[in-house]
């Protein structure tokens, strides 16, 4: 017989644990630590114990939050590469990407709190990030030749530093415009 853990989730509650990561999201990085469970539940529209049955911890919650929304950029390369070219899709990835950051930017007290307690958010987010990063690049190059010679880790220490600089949201044009001349650049023939 399976276990609770191994089961898939019932619609309801994965509707009740969707809501809960999209409300935890929202609520620890415009609040902080200020972010009480009590308040994520009842915005989600969950009850406490409902919240409990999902995520044990404070700390559960944190992470699955955060892993849920590395999981969501970093899975959103196959839809876009469906839809768009490499071009178009790599700098609707950078803007993903960028969405991502500013949730993680203002996550940094929760995050930082579960690093505090041994926790280990970020194990996995460059293996995940870069993969995503690759995949794009790989269609660039061999559909449209961009540059082979561009690691994609120096992509994603580009984007970070993009929006470490200019990630808030009154500065999305900027980063916007940041995110063209690294397009741009990798679709540049070097002399």
């Amino acid at each position: 017989m399976p276990s609770a853990e191994s089961r898939p989730l019932r619609a309801d509650a994965q509707r009740n644990r969707a809501a809960l990561l999209a409300t935890a999201v929202r609520l620890f990085s415009e609040e902080g630590l200020d972010a009480t469970l009590d308040a994520i539940a009842r915005e989600a529209g969950v009850g406490i114990g409902t919240l409990y049955r999902h995520f044990p911890t404070r700390e559960a919650l944190i992470v699955a939050a955060y892993r849920n929304e590395l999981a969501t950029v970093g899975s959103a390369v196959p839809e876009l590469l469906a839809h768009l070219e490499p071009r178009a899709a790599l700098r609707a990835w950078m803007d993903r990407f960028m969405d991502y950051m500013t949730t993680k930017i203002g996550m940094a007290d929760a995050l930082h709190e579960v690093i505090a307690s041994g926790g280990t958010p970020y194990a996995e987010s460059r293996d995940l990030l870069n993969a995503a990063i690759q995949e794009l690049l790989d269609a660039a190059v061999a559909r449209e030749g961009a540059r082979s010679d561009i690691p994609a880790d120096d992509i994603l220490i580009s984007l970070a530093g993009i929006a470490l600089a200019a990630g808030g949201s009154s500065q999305r044009a900027q980063a916007g415009r940041l995110m063209d001349l690294l397009v741009d650049a990798l679709y540049s023939r070097r002399s």
